[in-house]
Order: C-alpha cells, then sequence, then structure tokens
C-alpha cells in the first residue's frame, strides 16, 4: 500500500510539473545581453541624423590602403613565403 501512495504521490508531482512555465520568465529577457553588448560598441547613435563630414584619411591614402589590403589576398609568387608556415607530419622534409 505504501508503494502505490508513493507511485500515486510521483505521478501527481510529475504530471503537475508539466503544467508549470518557466520559460516566459527567461524569454523577457532573452537576448538582452546580446543587444546591451552591440549598443555599447556605437560611438555615436546619432551619427545619421549629423551633416558632418567625416574627417580622417584622404582619398589617396585611403586608397592605397584599400589596394594594400586587397593585395594582401593574392597569393604569393613562387619560392617566396610570407608570414608563418606550420609543417605537420613532415619530419625534416
Amino acid at each position: 500500500m505504501r508503494t502505490f501512495a508513493n507511485l500515486a504521490v510521483t505521478a501527481l508531482l510529475l504530471g503537475l510539473s508539466g503544467c508549470m512555465s518557466t520559460s516566459p520568465a527567461w524569454d523577457a529577457r532573452f537576448g538582452e545581453a546580446a543587444r546591451v553588448a552591440a549598443a555599447q560598441q556605437v560611438i555615436n547613435p546619432m551619427a545619421s541624423q549629423s551633416a558632418d563630414t567625416v574627417s580622417g584619411v584622404d582619398g589617396k591614402a585611403a586608397q592605397g590602403a584599400m589596394n594594400g589590403y586587397v593585395k594582401s589576398f593574392t597569393k604569393a609568387e613562387s619560392g617566396t613565403q610570407s608570414g608563418a608556415s606550420i609543417n605537420f607530419g613532415t619530419a625534416g622534409q
């Protein structure tokens, strides 16, 4: 009889736990950390409203920097190596 009572209480508790919902408490703040991190990375949220020109690099310097950046992705000439080289599985070859 005691075993039946324990099983009945266990089944009742398991059945009631299925009706309990904790998700709304978690869903209310879902993604908040990502939104806060993204907002903290914005220097001036009203930058699109400003008519001030951007100061900094002139056109020729920017073009040179972009050309260097694009050229850094081209394949190096044969016989020359740029950057570090790590060989796995080659003992002295």
